[in-house]
């Protein structure tokens, strides 16, 4: 039976371009993605074995707000090659004024788990977690 290699990309729809374009530009590049495509109206990064992407929402929706918990993304979570490199993302996170959920600290989750969760522009949270050895991913 086949089965999948990983996850292709992501693409999370954020209320305004002009704000959220320069964070995840940051981030992303800092996380060794690579843009793309790089405009207003699309920006895609790769690297990882995964891309994301971020595009304005619609007319309709320009002034929701992001709902963790709410029916379909709850957050996204970057897996970091160290301890050190989760408080690294945690300094540009406060740098890029992302607003921070949890300092980077343990957790029950997995022996050696480590981890960071802050809010991009509109609220949608990130994490960067970082678990020793290859744990359930291969």
């Amino acid at each position: 039976m086949p089965d999948i290699s990983g996850i292709a990309h992501i693409q999370l729809s954020v209320s305004d371009m002009s704000v959220s374009h320069p964070f995840y530009k940051r981030l992303l590049t800092e996380l060794g993605m690579t843009p793309v495509i790089d405009d207003m109206t699309y920006f895609y990064c790769v690297g990882g074995k995964t891309a994301v992407a971020i595009a304005p929402v619609t007319d309709e929706h320009r002034n929701s707000t992001f709902q963790q918990g709410s029916v379909g993304l709850h957050h996204v979570c970057f897996r970091a090659r160290s301890p050190e490199d989760v408080d690294y993302y945690y300094g540009i996170a406060r740098e890029l004024g992302a607003q921070i959920i949890r300092a980077p600290e343990g957790g029950e989750y997995a022996p050696g788990y480590y981890s960071t969760l802050f809010e991009d522009p509109d609220g949608i949270r990130i994490e960067i977690n970082f678990v020793p050895g290859r744990g359930l991913l291969t």
